[in-house]
């Protein structure tokens, strides 16, 4: 298991906590940034770590700004990325099993340290159900692909 990482300035201490907890668990990630409190392009550190994920380099990716929206709509600009915003532990456990997501967003601003933590886990541990959930996941991609589903 590889988790690609990244925040903003927004939430580098959300992210720094998450590296702790992963450190604490032995799993493995790389850090895509930010590296400090000082303000920065929130699209750029989403960019890099989804595309990382993309590429097959990582299993998943979690990343961090104030409220984890402007990094989810970043990341799932990049093709094959599944990026949801989740602010409890079922929307983390949900948005794996039915959406095959594999990136996580989230807010420092919105959730604590400890939630955080909570849904990595949560995340990283589920597994997609497939099924009728499969369909769907392939529509998005159709989508992804410019298929008019008209």
């Amino acid at each position: 298991m590889k988790l690609a990482l990244a925040a903003d300035h927004g939430a580098f201490e959300l992210k720094e906590s998450i590296k702790k907890h992963l450190d604490e668990k032995g799993i493995e990630y790389h850090d895509f940034g930010c590296y400090s409190k000082e303000s920065v392009d929130y699209p750029r550190y989403a960019y890099y770590a989804a595309s990382a994920v993309a590429k097959g380099e990582y299993d998943f990716g979690v990343i961090c700004c104030t409220t984890g929206l402007g990094v989810s709509m970043a990341a799932n600009k990049v093709k094959g990325i599944r990026a949801a915003v989740c602010t409890n532990e079922m929307l983390a456990e949900v948005t794996r099993r039915h959406n095959n997501a594999n990136v996580i967003c989230m807010g420092q601003n919105v959730v604590t340290k400890e939630l955080a933590d909570k849904m990595v886990d949560i995340f990283i541990s589920t597994e997609f159900e497939g099924g009728r959930h499969e369909r769907r996941v392939n529509l998005l991609t159709d989508i992804e692909n410019g298929v008019d589903l008209g």
